[in-house]
């Protein structure tokens, strides 16, 4: 099972959301549950699901954010919308928020 963006939930449903994965993980102890969301929710995550943890860091550097970013740019189907100086913006701004894209990702299972 995935859950994506975990961290976008309100508490009240972090809170219930947990006590469903704890009660999957005991009567499937053979499942995993793989969630995502930003570093923030870690120790809320660890608490409430204490020895069924195993954390995973994924996060981008600046050169994969440009790398993506020229690739789709060669792909544009209307090459004439953008001019080099719209391009180097682009290429120079987005990387430049990437710290605003480190998750975290965590595999629940049966303890």
């Amino acid at each position: 099972m995935v859950i994506d963006a975990l961290d976008e939930c309100t508490a009240v449903q972090r809170y219930r959301l947990f006590d469903s994965l704890k009660e999957i993980l005991e009567k499937s102890p053979s499942a995993r549950i793989f969630v995502t969301g930003r570093p923030h929710i870690c120790p809320e995550i660890e608490i409430r699901l204490v020895g069924r943890v195993t954390n995973v860091y994924v996060g981008l550097t600046r050169d994969d954010i440009a790398r993506f970013i020229r690739v789709r740019v060669s792909q544009d189907e209307t090459p004439d919308a953008m001019d080099s100086s719209l391009e180097a913006d682009i290429l120079e701004k987005i990387p430049g928020n990437i710290s605003e894209m480190w998750v975290t990702a965590m595999v629940l299972r049966a303890p």
